[in-house]
This record gives structure tokens, C-alpha cells and sequence, in this order.
């Protein structure tokens, strides 16, 4: 009997760099519709919830038809404000879709799913990564993984430094990050850590307290509307997108 999957996708509209992003259209619905619609099309997930303290954003997903879940105000980062509505999905496979990634290919969520299920390692924790050029922006996090796939370090840094051989590429942290229920439990009961707090990578306070994290790597573009430029490629994106055409 396959595992039941739920996408809980936390939505805030306090962003720092762009205010009210959340509700900024796209081709006629709100950036937070979009994300829910595209992780309803995968073909894992059973159920999906958009998690926020908002009312405005839970007003505007009840006019999509999209579930939503009431949740406190004050978390550090969108992996704790899951982590306290998780525990009404406790048999659950939990994806984090993050609500800023109106672009998310459902065929990304559907990878990394089948990834954690069939790993041998009973990964607590898998973040994909796609392949970028090493000089890209600061705003992109940076992994680091061993042979086996287990992440050894996250961040923001061009890491590895280029010393001794040169690095074109590195793997960039996709914004679909699936979690056991007991790994986002143990999450949940953790202060926040030392290197959490010198990069601002919510998942560096799983590193720094040795659960076990992997990576998959995927091929599928990804982007997170986090400036006012953003926005506006993920308008110009949206407009050739194959999956917008099933929602």
C-alpha cells in the first residue's frame, strides 16, 4: 500500500524583500494560488494545504478551492510553521512546497517523493538541487553532498572555494523539500542554531543536529519570486507554461 503524501505550503504576507507577494497575480490568480494548483497536479500528493496566519490569503484560496490551514503568526521560517500543523498528518509523507514558487513542476515533487520512499537510508529530510553556474547570486543556496548523497553543508557562500582546481558548477537548493513525520517532529523540538543564524538556511539547524538530510538532483527549472524582478520573469514564464493550461 503506497504512503499517503500532503504538500503543506507556508505562505506569509510579512515578505522583507518584496511585501505581499503572496497575492501579487500572475496571469489572473494570486502567487499562492498558483503554487497549490501546480502541487495538486502531482501525482503523489493527497492532499494540499496552504498553511498561513493571513486572512487574506485564506481569502483568496477559498476562492480558488484551495484548503487552507490557520496557523500562529510568529515562527522564524516556513519549516517551523508546517511543523506545528504536522501533527494531524502523522502517517503522512510531508512536502514543504514553498508558497513564493508559483513555476514548481509537479514533476519535481513527484521525483523527489519517490526518491525519499525508495531510499535505502530513510532519509528524515531530501532537498533537491539543480546544477547552476558556480558565480550565480548570493540569493541562491549552495550544496554540498557526499557520495551517497547525504548533504554535508548548505550555504550562500561559493562553496567549494576555487583553490586548487577550478569549479564551473554547483548544485543550487530547490525550494520542495520533503520530510518523514518523525524527521519534522525532531525538527520542530530544536532551537535554532549557530550556522542557522550567521547564513539564514532554515535546514543548516537539521545539519548542525545530525539528521539525516539527502539530496536528488532534478533537471526541472526552478525559480522563487523573492524581488520585484522576479516577478516580473515569472510573468513573462507563465506565459509559456505548459502546466498552466490544466488549472
Amino acid at each position: 500500500m503506497r504512503k499517503k503524501v500532503v504538500a503543506l505550503i507556508p505562505s506569509r504576507l510579512e515578505s522583507k524583500r518584496l511585501p505581499g507577494k503572496a497575492l501579487l497575480e500572475i496571469d489572473g490568480y494570486p502567487i499562492i494560488v498558483h503554487t497549490a494548483k501546480r502541487a495538486m497536479l502531482s501525482k503523489f500528493i493527497d492532499k494540499v494545504y496552504v498553511c498561513t496566519d493571513s486572512n487574506e490569503i485564506i481569502k483568496a484560496c477559498k476562492n480558488y478551492d484551495i484548503p487552507t490551514i490557520k496557523t500562529k503568526k510568529n515562527f522564524q521560517n516556513g519549516t517551523e510553521r508546517i511543523a506545528s500543523v504536522a501533527n494531524r498528518f502523522r502517517n503522512y509523507l510531508i512536502v514543504d512546497v514553498q508558497g513564493d514558487e508559483p513555476l514548481t513542476n509537479p514533476k519535481t515533487i513527484d521525483k523527489v517523493v519517490n526518491f525519499h520512499l525508495k531510499n535505502k537510508y530513510k532519509p528524515e529530510i531530501v532537498i533537491p538541487t539543480r546544477v547552476m553556474s558556480h558565480d550565480s547570486s548570493e540569493t541562491n543556496v549552495r550544496v554540498l553532498s557526499s557520495k551517497t548523497n547525504r548533504i554535508m553543508y548548505l550555504s550562500r557562500a561559493k562553496i567549494p572555494f576555487n583553490y586548487k582546481n577550478l569549479s564551473s558548477f554547483v548544485d543550487k537548493h530547490v525550494s520542495v523539500i520533503t520530510f518523514s513525520y518523525s524527521g519534522l517532529m525532531k525538527y520542530k523540538k530544536l532551537k535554532p542554531s549557530t550556522l542557522e543564524m550567521i547564513e539564514d538556511i532554515e535546514l543548516l539547524r537539521a545539519l548542525e543536529n545530525d539528521m539525516r538530510v539527502f539530496s536528488y538532483k532534478i533537471k526541472e527549472k526552478s525559480f522563487s519570486v523573492d524581488i520585484n524582478d522576479d516577478y516580473l520573469k515569472a510573468k513573462i514564464a507563465m506565459s509559456n507554461d505548459p502546466y498552466r493550461k490544466k488549472y
